[in-house]
C-alpha cells in the first residue's frame, strides 16, 4: 500500500485519484490546515474506491504510529508541508518546524517499520535565482526564501538517509508551478483563506470575491515585466508521481527529476489567457515585488521524459479552462 501524506491537499488528492486508477491500493492522512475533507469524498467518488484515511499530523509522531501500525505500508508520497512562499518569509519558524521536523518524524516511523521508497514532493525553488533557463536537475542550489530552504533541507536529509541504508530509493521530484483541475470539476485547487498562489487568486478576481488581483512587480527583466513561470497541469504533475514511484520501486538510490512543461509563461499571459478562454473579466493592479521572488524560472524536463517516459501534455489553455470549471460554480 503507498501511504499519501497531504493527501486532500491539491496536488496529494489529484495523485491520490491517479494512483487509485492505475490499481494502487493507498491510505491517506491530512490535518486540514489549508484543505478539507470534501476532496477525500471526491476522490473515493470519482475512482469508484474505498481507502482507509487519517486525519493525522507529521509533527504528532502518536497520529502517525497509529498509521503505520494499522497498515502494511509499501512506501509513500511525501506532499504534506506548508507552502506558502510569502507566509514563509513571515513566519519561518512554523515553516521550519512543519516541513523538516514533521519529515523527520515521517522518516524515523519509516526507519521503524521498515519502509524504504519514498517519493518527495519538492519544488524549483530549490534552484534559487538561476543563472540561466531552462533549468537541468544539475544547476547548483540555493534558496531565496525560507519555504525553499525547507525544501532543500529535507532533500538534503533525504540524500543523507540514502547514504546510511543502502537500501532506501527516493525521489526528489523539482515540480514548478502547478495549476489547473480534474475534467470532472470535482477536485482541484481551493486553498482555505486568502488564497497564496496566482492561479486561484485570478480565479476569484473573476467570481468578484477579490476586486481585483494584484500582480506583484511589472519591472523584472523579462519580455513584459512580470515574473515568467513554467506551468504545469496538476493532472500532468499527477502522473509524474506514479511514474516516479514506479522507477524507486525497482531501484535504490537518489533520483532527481525537473517536472515542468520546458515552456515559461508570464503573469500577464496567464491573466490574458484565462480571461479569453473562460470568456471573463480579470481586473488587476501592480504592486511592488514580493520578497523572495525570482525574475524566470521554467524547466528543462528531459530527464523526466528520458527515464521516466514521463512528459507534460496539456496546454496552458487546457489549466486556465479547467481551473475556471472548479471553481466558477462554487
Amino acid at each position: 500500500m503507498i501511504l499519501v501524506t497531504g493527501m486532500s491537499g491539491y496536488i496529494g488528492s489529484h495523485t491520490a485519484l491517479a494512483l487509485l486508477n492505475a490499481g494502487r491500493e493507498i491510505i491517506g492522512f491530512d490535518n486540514f490546515y489549508n484543505s478539507t475533507a470534501e476532496a477525500v469524498e471526491a476522490v473515493k467518488k470519482l475512482s469508484g474506491k474505498d481507502f482507509p484515511f487519517y486525519t493525522a499530523d507529521l509533527r504528532d509522531p502518536d497520529s502517525m504510529e497509529k498509521i503505520f501500525k494499522e497498515n502494511n505500508i509499501d512506501a509513500v508520497i511525501h506532499f504534506a508541508g506548508l507552502k506558502a512562499v510569502g507566509e514563509s518569509v513571515a513566519k519561518p519558524l512554523l515553516y521550519y518546524e512543519n516541513n523538516i521536523s514533521g519529515t523527520v518524524n515521517l522518516l524515523k516511523l519509516m526507519e521503524k517499520y521498515g519502509v524504504k521508497r519514498l517519493v518527495f514532493s519538492s519544488s524549483a525553488t530549490v534552484y534559487g535565482e538561476p543563472k540561466t533557463v531552462p533549468i537541468k536537475e544539475d544547476f547548483p542550489n540555493s534558496t531565496t526564501n525560507p519555504y525553499g530552504s525547507t525544501k532543500l533541507y529535507i532533500e538534503g536529509i533525504l540524500k543523507d538517509v540514502c547514504v546510511s541504508d543502502k537500501d532506501f530509493s527516493v525521489a526528489l521530484l523539482r515540480y514548478f508551478n502547478p495549476i489547473g483541475a480534474h475534467e470532472s470539476g470535482l477536485i482541484g485547487e481551493n486553498p482555505n483563506g486568502i488564497p497564496n498562489n496566482l492561479m486561484p487568486r485570478i480565479c476569484q478576481t473573476a467570481k468578484g470575491i477579490m476586486k481585483e488581483l494584484t500582480v506583484f512587480g511589472d519591472d523584472y527583466p523579462t519580455p513584459d515585466g512580470t515574473g515568467v513561470r513554467d506551468y504545469i497541469h496538476v493532472c500532468d504533475l499527477a502522473d509524474g508521481h506514479l511514474a516516479a514511484l514506479n522507477k524507486i520501486e525497482k531501484e535504490s538510490g537518489v533520483h532527481i527529476y525537473n517536472l515542468g512543461t520546458g515552456k515559461g509563461y508570464s503573469v500577464y499571459d496567464l491573466i490574458r489567457t484565462f480571461a479569453s478562454v473562460n470568456n471573463v473579466d480579470v481586473p488587476y493592479k501592480v504592486c511592488p515585488r514580493r520578497a523572495g521572488d525570482v525574475p524566470v524560472v521554467y524547466a528543462d524536463p528531459t530527464k523526466a521524459k528520458e527515464e521516466l517516459g514521463w512528459e507534460a501534455k496539456r496546454e496552458l489553455e487546457d489549466m486556465c479552462k479547467s481551473s475556471w470549471d472548479f471553481v466558477k460554480d462554487k
